[in-house]
């Protein structure tokens, strides 16, 4: 303890130890002391030395320091100081490095050395900056340093925990992809590090913020991690905790980590939107009436939001998730919230800016935020459509480039695949919905497109150039545009007026000479022109646009003019390209025939590579927002870029292809527009037989359910039916017991209740024959007593004409007979009667003995109400089953058209493949003529070489050509006089 007191306490006598000699012995001290306060001594001695003398610390004290972690892990005490003495070593921020902790020791004053130091300039840092790095490749060769400092973030203590936070940090600022290498494999080392963000110290927490910013640096795999340890709930948890925008420098690292975590990683924003974040968003950008005097911390707050938003609906994200972050958006107001800020006052210029560009890229492509973005009025008096408002600055000189820039943006972002919006701003251009008293969007692009200020007529001319993209009705209802140029001059066509800027010699000219103003002006006419033949005509029926275009093309002019060389080019190819020769005089054939006199084919090539090989041409191909360092170089529109690309191939072609192989171009397309058009109508009956099919399948399957209903319901009153017959069999039984008892109960007397009812049936059955038999034998009585009565008077008469005879004794021994038997019948009748008589008065007896039973007549009307049931349902069975038998025949109607439809579409697509197999064959025939030609102009060739080489004179096919010429010429000539 005496070397401390002598060497750091303060100054002894004698001469004095260099700063390396000192650090040396400090570092032994530390390896080769045993009392733990000796070696905390010296660690702190090494960490107030590590900033004044930082490369021999950094030389000879590192392995000392880290086998401190590595054994002292007990101390807390010693831990801090040893891990703030690597991070002195490793960090090179400036102002880290100028701050001094509260137990430092003043270090040794060395002579000669560190006098006068003064703030290190850049060559200072950079040597700091290798330094750092180079103390971090040491520290992270061996992994299981990264490892122990992980480890180490799980003590609670202060003054340890705080100084692991910033050397993992400061290691990660110097080899970022290598310390996340060694975090990403080891085992919970991301959940350690999120554990920082539920601290309760608001330091650690805070510098637990900036150490997850570093980690999550480009890298997706670390972003996901980190993302599903529910850092998103957390981090807008602190945000909201803070005070959201208002809030201060937490809020901004906060930001900053979800920008980290959810730019350009398509797994994580999806989590975020859904995750329902998105609705989080909205009371950000709650702003109120007052918006002066905004701190600068809020302005920076705002912007990362607003850059938060914009990330979830970039232009570069796939269109599936734009979309649908763009819906959740508007679902949830925060577009809405987002259009008040766009029209409220106070707002800062930069804030402003910011919003017009978030609001462009949420309304991008959504038909649905597009449409309530038209209908977002200024609070004005009177109100005017928030576009119109915005168009007023983008056409004023006076506003902020990149304020005009933003307004262009989002007018493009408006337009973008919205045909419907594209078709309102041209209508308000047409005569028939000019308005007088109020200013139009038109008027303004007009305004903007023929001013003075050149950056005005290009941002008039794109944006005009947007409302077209794509639209060929717009393209062509534009042409109906008139504009007045001047007091007592007729009014000239939309069209008329932009060439005439570029080939007219007065004043216009002169505005338009600026390349800023003709570019614009250029690209508006080939967009407008593209695609458009009807445009294609009314262009070339002024007869001086194609002599400027040609004289434009043909001059050599400086490098400033060739992009408009080039673009002079490219319109003239799209008349080429796009031209249905209606102008004798400016027909194909003729353009180029033109150019290969005037320019010459090559030279017209290279002047349409002009455009393409510009520095801002690849600038601007690469995002659709227009993001320019100045306003000179503003030149290229990210769509045009597009169709550029797409037309320069397709002139360049049509320039070099010869008359004759345009018409076999075009009969080939003849012929195969007739293959397709027949293709095309067998596609469309095969998609109506395909439609009477689906609708007969679906007349099947409807049919086919209501059978399986059927049987279902035929099934049900079957099981109902059965049902009802046992309810009724037990109804029956219980009847029958009850009657039995009561009989039993009554006596002889009432005997006839014990009857059931098949009995009494049976009985009456009985009684019904015995009423037959009684009739019958009333009739037999009766014959009988005829017959005797005629036998009495034959008799009477016999016996008076003669008294005796054997005849008449067997005549009275028959009537005796017959007398017995007519008495054996009678007692038989009355027996019978008899019965009759005791059958109906026991039936009788039984009826009404059973009327003041109040269970019988129950049970017999239950068991009537189940017989009328039981018909009911015996007769719907019936009627099931005859409809059952009906759908059954219809479905095998249906199964018959069915087959035969089938049929037909086999037979179509046999006609189809052949008529495709012959489209073949003509390609492959058309291929054999053209080698056949190239075959025979090889031979000519060669035969007039050999005539050549005999000494014979041969014409060649350009004198052929010139003396056809000069005698077509003659000709002419000759026809005229």
């Amino acid at each position: 303890m005496n070397f401390f007191r002598g060497v750091i306490g303060g100054q002894a006598a004698g001469p004095q130890p260099s700063g390396a000699e000192t650090i040396q012995k400090l570092c032994d001290r530390v390896a080769s002391s045993t009392l733990l306060e000796d070696r905390r001594d010296a660690v702190r001695a090494l960490k107030s030395l590590s900033k004044k003398y930082r490369m021999e610390v950094g030389t000879q004290a590192m392995d000392h320091l880290i086998n401190i972690l590595q054994t002292d892990r007990s101390d807390s005490e010693i831990l801090g100081y040893a891990l703030d003495t690597l991070y002195n070593l490793i960090c090179n921020d400036e102002e880290e490095e100028q701050d001094e902790s509260e137990d430092a020791v003043t270090p040794i004053p060395v002579a000669g050395k560190h006098k006068n130091v003064s703030m290190p300039d850049e060559n200072a840092q950079k040597q700091a900056d290798d330094l750092g790095a180079q103390f971090t490749d040491t520290f992270i060769q061996d992994p299981e340093h990264v490892t122990l400092l992980l480890a180490l973030l799980e003590e609670f203590d202060f003054h340890v925990r705080w100084p692991a936070v910033k050397l993992l940090t400061a290691l990660l600022k110097n080899q970022c992809v290598q310390v996340q290498g060694v975090i990403l494999v080891s085992p919970m080392g991301v959940s350690r590090l999120m554990d920082l963000l539920a601290d309760s110290r608001e330091v650690i927490r805070n510098d637990g913020l900036l150490l997850l910013q570093q980690l999550t640096k480009s890298n997706a795999a670390i972003q996901k991690i980190v993302a599903f340890e529910n850092a998103f709930e957390r981090l807008l948890d602190i945000i909201t905790e803070e005070g959201s925008s208002d809030g201060g420098i937490v809020v901004e690292d906060c930001l900053l980590l979800l920008l980290n975590l959810l730019k350009n990683n398509s797994s994580n924003q999806n989590f975020f939107k859904e995750g329902s974040y998105i609705q989080r968003m909205k009371p950000w950008f709650e702003v109120g009436d007052d918006n002066s005097g905004w701190s600068a911390q809020k302005v920076t707050n705002l912007h990362l939001m607003l850059q938060l938003v914009r990330v979830m609906v970039s232009p570069v994200n796939s269109p599936g998730a734009t979309a649908s972050c763009q819906k959740s958006m508007y679902q949830c107001g925060l577009l809405q919230q987002l259009c008040t800020i766009l029209m409220a006052t106070g707002v800062p210029a930069d804030i402003l800016t910011e919003t017009i560009n978030t609001v462009s890229e949420v309304i991008r492509g959504s038909q649905v935020n597009q449409d309530y973005f038209a209908s977002v009025n200024a609070p004005s008096n009177p109100p005017r459509p928030a576009i119109v408002v915005l168009l007023m600055s983008m056409v004023n000189e006076r506003q902020p480039f990149v304020l005009r820039c933003a307004v262009l943006y989002c007018f493009q972002c408006f337009l973008y695949k919205n045909q419907k919006g594209q078709g309102e701003i041209v209508a308000t251009l047409l005569p028939s919905t000019i308005d007088a008293n109020s200013i139009s969007a038109g008027q303004l692009l007009c305004g903007g497109l023929f001013s003075a200020d050149s950056l005005s007529n290009w941002c008039a001319a794109v944006a005009l150039a947007h409302s077209l993209q794509d639209n060929l009705t717009q393209k062509e209802q534009l042409l109906r545009v008139q504009l007045a140029t001047s007091l007592g001059k007729p009014p000239v066509s939309l069209l008329q007026q932009c060439t005439n800027i570029l080939s007219q010699g007065d004043k216009i000219i002169r505005r338009g000479s600026k390349v800023q103003t003709r570019v614009g002006l250029l690209m508006l006419l080939c967009t407008w022109i593209s695609n458009c033949p009807i445009a294609v005509t009314h262009f070339l029926h002024n007869q001086e646009n194609v002599p400027f275009l040609t004289a434009q093309i043909s001059e050599n002019l400086g490098e400033d003019e060739r992009l408009v060389q080039g673009l002079c080019a490219l319109l003239l190819g799209i008349c080429i390209y796009y031209n249905d020769n209606s102008l004798e005089n400016n027909t194909k054939e003729k353009l180029k025939q033109l150019i290969e006199k005037r320019i010459g084919k090559e030279n017209f090539v290279e002047k349409l590579g002009f455009i393409t090989k510009h520095e801002l041409y690849s600038r601007a191909a690469q995002k659709p927002q227009p993001v320019f360092p100045s306003p000179e170089q503003m030149l290229f529109d990210h769509e045009f870029t597009k169709l550029v690309k797409e037309l320069e191939g397709m002139i360049t072609k049509a320039v070099h292809k010869s008359s004759e192989e345009e018409k076999k171009e075009e009969e080939v397309k003849k012929t195969l527009e007739q293959h397709d058009n027949i293709v095309t109508q067998y596609k469309e009956l095969i998609r109506e037989q395909d439609a009477q099919i689906q609708e007969l399948k679906e007349q099947v399957a409807s049919m086919s359910s209501q059978n399986e209903q059927m049987h279902t319901t035929v099934t049900q009153q079957l099981s109902q039916i059965q049902q009802h017959k046992d309810q009724y069999n037990i109804l029956k039984l219980k009847l029958g017991k009850e009657n039995q008892s009561q009989s039993n109960s009554q006596g002889d007397g009432s005997q006839m209740n014990g009857l059931q009812t098949e009995e009494i049936t049976q009985l009456r059955e009985e009684l019904e024959e015995l009423r037959r038999q009684h009739a019958l034998l009333q009739t037999q009585l009766g014959d009988k007593d005829a017959l005797i009565n005629t036998l009495r008077s034959e008799a009477s008469q016999t016996a008076e004409g003669s008294t005796g005879g054997s005849d008449n004794t067997e005549l009275l021994k028959e009537l005796e007979a017959l007398r017995s038997q007519v008495q054996s019948q009678s007692a038989e009748i009355n027996q019978m009667k008899t019965e009759r008589q005791e059958l109906l008065r026991r039936a009788e007896a039984g009826s009404s003995a059973a009327v003041p039973g109040s269970d019988g007549s129950l049970d017999a009307a239950k068991i009537a109400e189940l017989e009328s049931r039981l018909a009911a349902q015996t007769t719907e069975t019936e009627r099931l089953k005859e409809e059952g038998k009906s759908s059954s025949q219809s479905r095998a109607e249906l199964e018959q058209q069915l087959a035969s439809a089938t049929s037909t579409v086999a037979i179509l697509q046999t006609e189809k493949a052949k008529l495709q197999t012959e489209v073949q064959e003509s390609k492959k025939e058309q291929d054999d003529l053209l080698m056949l030609l190239a075959d025979q102009d090889q031979k000519i060739n060669s035969l007039k070489l050999r005539l050549k080489d005999l000494g014979e004179t041969v014409d060649d096919e350009d004198d052929l050509d010139a003396r056809d010429q000069t005698d077509d010429d003659e000709e002419d000539e000759e026809d005229e006089d």
